[in-house]
């Protein structure tokens, strides 16, 4: 016969209903009215008619200053100067590649903004042009930083630091672009012996993190050495962490995902995704990311 896993009933620590009534946000739906001042400016995801100004999505309002803004809840992604971006390149053309960002229209990544292997400065070449699919190719996926938004609404990015470029050996995981939480940094090293980027486009990218950072190849040399299964089980953790916080609308960065994963511990990782053992973890780690914000 085959085994059957029985689970009993364990009782949970109520949340910090204080905590969580200061958490509450403004949610609205295309057509609801958000505020009928006047001395308010209109952002994205609203318009006004009759003097009120009026949500034209569903999302969470936002107010910076007197500037109100509707964020929705899920959307495509909206590319801004400075965002980290994690990428598949779908296409090489002629001095430029095409990337997939998960936002309307293809991003694009220009010769003239890439890094020479082994970080050499000089002008782009025939040559260079030449060995484009040397340094990218189709299905390659890298990091980059969007450096400027034509004026159709497309990235163009560039991999100019030698903390961009292509990835290899690891997982991807896409989830929504509203719920990775903006940061001065979305490289992180944890200490459960992984790293995440969290790309504000909502691809995050799981990989073993490496004994030493290998600055000389420019970021374009893949490590094809297999990865200990202690890694993969990290990984694999990692991920269905980042599955059961997205499950249950969640903000994704370094602090809620360790959380997540402590809490995840006593667990097998199959278990991770049953429902009640989602609910056990998430609940876990937004009460300790509750009594962290104090």
């Amino acid at each position: 016969m085959a085994a059957v896993t029985m689970r009993l009933p364990a009782v949970r620590a109520p949340l910090d209903s204080s905590a969580r009534r200061g958490a509450e946000k403004h949610l609205v739906a295309p057509g609801d009215t958000i505020t009928t001042d006047t001395g308010y400016m209109r952002g994205h995801g609203t318009y006004v008619e009759d003097e009120k100004l009026i949500a034209s999505v569903a999302g969470v309002v936002e107010r910076v200053n007197k500037l109100v803004c509707v964020r929705a809840l899920k959307a495509r992604y909206n590319g801004e100067i400075g965002d980290i971006v994690v990428g598949r390149i779908t296409e090489v053309q002629q001095k430029r590649w095409k990337v997939e960002t998960n936002s309307r229209l293809d991003s694009v990544l220009l010769l003239s903004s890439i890094n020479l292997p082994g970080g050499e400065l000089r002008r782009k070449s025939a040559e260079d042009e030449l060995a484009m699919r040397d340094y990218l190719q189709e299905g390659d996926l890298i990091s980059a930083e969007v450096q400027s938004i034509f004026s159709d609404g497309a990235v163009s990015l560039h991999t100019r630091s030698l903390k961009y470029g292509k990835l290899a050996q690891g997982v991807l995981v896409q989830v929504s672009p509203s719920l990775v939480k903006r940061q001065k940094t979305h490289f992180h090293d944890l200490p459960c012996g992984a790293s995440v980027i969290l790309g504000n486009n909502g691809f995050i990218w799981i990989y073993p993190t490496p004994e030493q950072k290998d600055d000389e190849a420019g970021g374009y040399t893949t490590n094809l050495e297999p990865v200990p299964l202690s890694d993969r089980e990290v990984i694999s953790r990692l991920r269905n962490c980042i599955m059961a916080l997205v499950n249950h609308k969640m903000m994704l960065f370094d602090t809620s995902i360790l959380y997540c994963y402590e809490a995840s511990l006593p667990h097998q990782i199959k278990d991770i995704l049953k429902p009640e053992v989602t609910e056990e973890i998430v609940l876990e780690a937004r009460q300790r990311l509750l009594d962290l914000e104090g």
